[in-house]
C-alpha cells in the first residue's frame, strides 16, 4: 500500500493507494497546525488505522508533498518512528526524470507539480488543472510537458474568512451554493456573492487562459472543494479529488526506482 501525504496550509491529507487494485481506497485528513507534534500525529493516525484495519507493515512506500516547510521534519519523523519507513519528500530536484518540466523547479509549489504530473500522465496533452484549496490555482501544461504558467487567487474558504475577519457585522457562513444569486438575507447574500462570484471567476479565467494557449485543452478540477460549485460542472472534463495524491505517487516512484 502506497501512502501519499499532502501537507497544505489548511489540512494534511493522507491518501492510501492499493497497489493490487490500483485504486485510492482511503483518505484521512488532519488540520495543519504549526504546533503539530510527532506524538499528536501518531495518536490521530493510530485511531484511523484501527478503524480501517490497516497494519503498519502494509505500507510499502511513503511520498510527501509539503508547502509548509515548518512541519517537514515532523512528517519525516512520524514516518520513521511510527511507520518505520523512510519517506520521499518531493523537492525541486524531483522533476528531472518526469515527463513534465518547469524552468523554475524551486519556485513552484510541489502540490502544483503533482497535479501537473498526474494530469499529463493521464492525457499526455495540453491541460489546465484547477485546484480548489486554500488558494484557488490554475496550472497549465503544454502538450510537450512544459509548464506554461500558473495563476493563483484566494480560495473559497480564504475569501469567506477574510470577509468575516475584516468586517464587524458580517458572519462566517457555510460554503453552500444558494438557489438564487439574489441574496434574501445576510447569509445568503454572502454565499451568493462568494460562490456565484467564484463561478464567474473560474469561467473567466479558463476562457482567458484557453485564448492565450490557443490550442484545445483538457480541463481537470481537483481539491477538497472541487465539488462545491455545481454551476461549474460543464467547465471541467473531469473532477479528480485524488489528482494531487496520484502525482505524489508518480513522482515518488519515479525517483526511488531510478
Amino acid at each position: 500500500m502506497f501512502l501519499a501525504i499532502d501537507a497544505g496550509n489548511s489540512n494534511i491529507v493522507f491518501g492510501f493507494y492499493d497497489e493490487v487494485e490500483n485504486n485510492w481506497i482511503y483518505e484521512f485528513r488532519i488540520e495543519t497546525s504549526r504546533e503539530l507534534s510527532i506524538l499528536k500525529l501518531e495518536k490521530e493516525i493510530r485511531l484511523f488505522f484501527l478503524e480501517k484495519n490497516i497494519r503498519i507493515n502494509q505500507i510499502s512506500q511513503v511520498g510527501i508533498s509539503s508547502v509548509v516547510p515548518e512541519i517537514n521534519l515532523i512528517l519525516q519523523g512520524f514516518c520513521k518512528n511510527y511507520l518505520q519507513k523512510n519517506c520521499y519528500l518531493i523537492n525541486g530536484n524531483s522533476y528531472q526524470k518526469l515527463k513534465v518540466s518547469t524552468a523554475r523547479p524551486n519556485e513552484i509549489g510541489s502540490d502544483l507539480m503533482c497535479n501537473v504530473t498526474a494530469a499529463f500522465e493521464k492525457f499526455a496533452d495540453t491541460c489546465i488543472i484547477v485546484d480548489f484549496g486554500t488558494a484557488l490555482t490554475f496550472t497549465a501544461v503544454g502538450k510537450d510537458g512544459n509548464l506554461l504558467g500558473v495563476n493563483i487567487v484566494p480560495g473559497l474558504k480564504t475569501a469567506i474568512k477574510s470577509l468575516f475577519s475584516n468586517t464587524s457585522k458580517l458572519p462566517e457562513v457555510e460554503l453552500k451554493l444558494p438557489k438564487s444569486a439574489l441574496g434574501r438575507n445576510t447569509i445568503h447574500s454572502i454565499q451568493s456573492g462568494i460562490l456565484y462570484g467564484y463561478t464567474g471567476l473560474v469561467k473567466g479565467m479558463l476562457d482567458t487562459m484557453k485564448n492565450e494557449i490557443a490550442v484545445p485543452c483538457h480541463v481537470i478540477a481537483t481539491g477538497g472543494l472541487s465539488t462545491i460549485l455545481t454551476t461549474l460542472q460543464d467547465s471541467f472534463e473531469m473532477v479528480d479529488r485524488n489528482l494531487t495524491m496520484e502525482g505524489i505517487r508518480l513522482i515518488t516512484m519515479t525517483n526511488i526506482s531510478s
